[in-house]
C-alpha cells in the first residue's frame, strides 16, 4: 500500500522528506514519489486528498485532517535520533517521544502541509 499526500509543492515537499534521510524516487510533472527502504509515498501536488488543518482543541494533534501515517523504525534509539534530526531542523513535532502503553516508542512529526508522520519503533520486549 502507499499513501498519497496532497502537498502544496513537490519541491519543498522534496527538501523536508530529505532532511529526514529520505531521497527522491521519481517525478513526472505534479506528481512524484520520495522513498526511505523500502517505503515509497506518493506527493501529489494540489489534487488527490487535502491537506491537514490545524483545529486543536488540546496538546498533541488528534483534531486535525490530511493524511496520518506510521513510520517504522528499527530501535527507540533510532525514534529519538529522528526526532533530534527534526528539531535540528526546526519541523514541528507535535508530540514528544514517548513510551506508549501499547508497546511502542514514537513521536508525531506534522509535515508542512498538514499530515501527521507517527514516528515509532517497538519497545524491546513489548512489540
Amino acid at each position: 500500500m502507499t499513501p498519497i499526500l496532497n502537498v502544496s509543492g513537490i519541491d519543498a515537499s522534496f527538501a523536508w522528506f530529505e532532511a529526514l534521510g529520505w531521497e527522491q524516487n521519481w517525478r513526472e510533472g505534479g506528481f512524484a514519489a520520495i522513498r526511505c527502504g523500502r517505503v515509497e509515498v506518493f506527493l501529489c501536488e494540489g489534487a488527490q486528498g487535502s491537506r491537514g488543518e490545524r483545529r486543536p482543541r488540546y496538546p498533541g494533534d488528534d483534531d486535525t485532517d490530511g493524511v496520518w501515517m506510521t513510520w517504522w523504525l528499527d530501535t527507540p534509539a533510532d525514534v529519538d535520533a529522528a526526532h533530534a534530526l527534526a528539531l535540528q531542523h526546526g519541523f514541528e513535532v507535535t508530540w514528544p517521544p514517548t513510551d506508549e502503553p501499547w508497546g511502542v516508542r514514537e513521536f508525531h512529526l506534522r509535515h508542512p502541509d498538514g499530515h501527521t508522520f507517527r514516528v515509532a519503533s517497538g519497545l524491546p520486549g513489548r512489540a
